[in-house]
């Protein structure tokens, strides 16, 4: 009887005991969990409106195709040169299949968190020699059984563990395993993104090199031809010999100038060499791409489709989901825990007999509930940890969300501006142009100095090149509207 009363009292410590581990949850000191705000404006603002990029896009679904995110790049880039470029990068650029390394990574970690919530079994072999002292309870027991001094110790079989997961505490670290795991694609989506958009953006840079480099040359003929006539007007005592060392300096200057885009246009070809992944060779372009016309229309679609399309934001919101399941398994952790552990298998001090059954069968099999009761502190210090990390991937995403609508708003009415801008550049180059024949025109009849003419050819050649920056600015936003837009990837 007292015996039983012993055992109640001991089961009712041991649950008592429990009961207080599970109730030891520590408290988070304010820092508590919130969920994340996905509201955003309904659309990116009048700036992109007033040149027509949100035209009719607001009221569009999300599976329209003429939306920008939502075209390939091979469509959306219309050079053939600019497509095989891309495609060649996207085969060969070395930090893309570096990344594609971590997802392998992130792959391989899933299938370890899996393996931790399934039984663990293994086969165990083994061979040794025993001998106790003579004066020992066993050296005694085995004397008097004649027993030999040295005894063997043969044994094999298997052994088995199983981790019960009566708090799905390992299966949560698998969920965050493999949600870890698909933000590793998106954040391959967005490199890819970033690829598309760089390898563009460069493209457009060497086309409008090449450009900058015909305009240069033009006025070094120009110039030249320019400076011949001064000439003339010297032998024709019309002008000082001061006048023809300005204008030689003047072609001089500018010749000096066709070396600088020369040096910029090989770098930019390395560059672009360099994210396809090859050694620097001659990029192949087409430099009439530059002529052609921009879109009339850019569709950026609903801003909530950035919640879809932009893959650094899919990557933010799957890492959120992970630190969830985090803070689920640390919680856990407070628990009591069920294992369960088994052994069977054969044991002889005497080989011949290892196999005799059942005389050499051994087995064996046990439950174990444990829970944490002291030096909690690691317990708890990992909890706020990962809760701490929960709240920091909320703030991480509303970031994310925060920084592609601004990205979309500001290229949206960088479209806008520089059209407006282009326009009064063509006219003042279409002026400017009319102005060097009215100053040769009346610098030949000497209505004009030389000073006239030479200003008018420098402001004129600026103006060109001026122009050819801002077209490359304008190619340049299209492309960053398709990048913001998270177009690119699929």
């Amino acid at each position: 009887m007292v015996n039983k009363s012993r055992r109640s009292s001991a089961t009712s410590a041991t649950a008592f005991l429990l009961l207080f581990a599970v109730g030891c949850v520590p408290t988070l000191n304010g820092n508590e969990p919130r969920e994340v705000n996905k509201s955003i404006p309904a659309s990116f603002g009048t700036a992109g409106a007033a040149s027509g990029a949100l035209t009719e896009a607001q009221g569009n679904a999300k599976s329209d195709a003429n939306v920008a995110a939502q075209k390939q790049w091979r469509e959306y880039f219309g050079s053939p040169e600019l497509t095989a470029l891309i495609g060649d990068a996207l085969k060969n650029n070395r930090e893309l299949n570096g990344q594609l390394q971590e997802i392998v990574i992130a792959q391989t970690e899933i299938s370890a968190k899996q393996g931790d919530y399934l039984p663990r079994v293994n086969a165990f072999v083994g061979a040794g020699v025993d001998k106790p002292g003579k004066w020992t309870s066993q050296g005694v027991s085995d004397d008097a059984h004649g027993l030999p001094k040295n005894l063997g110790n043969f044994t094999f079989g298997l052994q088995g563990a199983w981790e019960i997961d009566i708090w799905k505490k390992l299966r949560n670290a698998a969920n965050a395993a493999n949600y870890r795991y698909l933000a590793t694609i998106e954040a391959r989506n967005f490199m890819i993104t970033q690829l598309v958009a760089e390898i563009a953006r460069s493209y457009y840079d060497l086309i409008s090199l090449d450009n900058e480099l015909d305009v240069v040359r033009r006025n070094i003929e120009v110039q030249s031809s320019a400076l011949e006539v001064v000439k003339l007007e010297k032998q024709a005592a019309r002008v000082t010999e001061l006048a023809v060392q300005r204008f030689e300096a003047e072609v001089l200057k500018t010749r000096s100038r066709l070396y600088d885009v020369e040096q910029e246009r090989v770098q930019t070809e390395n560059r672009i060499n360099f994210l396809v992944g090859r050694y620097p060779q001659p990029v192949a372009r087409n430099a009439e791409t530059f002529k052609a016309p921009l879109p009339s229309e850019i569709r950026a679609g609903l801003p909530s489709q950035l919640l879809t399309n932009r893959p650094d934001v899919r990557a933010a919101e799957l890492e959120l989901e992970a630190t969830k399941m985090d803070v689920k398994a640390t919680r856990a952790a407070f628990y009591p825990s069920l294992s369960l552990d088994a052994s069977v298998g054969y044991r002889s001090f005497n080989a011949e007999h290892l196999l005799t059954t059942p005389e050499s069968l051994i087995y064996n099999i046990a439950g174990n509930l444990t829970a944490p009761l002291l030096n909690r502190a690691a317990i708890s210090a990992q909890y706020r940890t990962a809760n701490a990390k929960q709240v920091q991937a909320v703030f991480n995403y509303e970031k994310s969300l925060l920084q592609a609508f601004t990205d979309v708003a500001n290229q949206l009415a960088m479209i806008d501006n520089l059209k407006k801008s282009y326009d009064l550049q063509a006219q003042q180059v279409e002026k400017l142009a009319r102005s060097i024949d009215i100053s040769n025109t009346l610098f030949q009849s000497a209505r004009a100095d030389y000073m006239e003419v030479l200003l008018t050819r420098r402001d004129s050649l600026e103006a060109e090149l001026s122009l050819i920056e801002t077209k490359k600015r304008q190619f340049q936003a299209v492309v960053n509207v398709y990048q913001a837009l998270g177009g690119g990837w699929k």
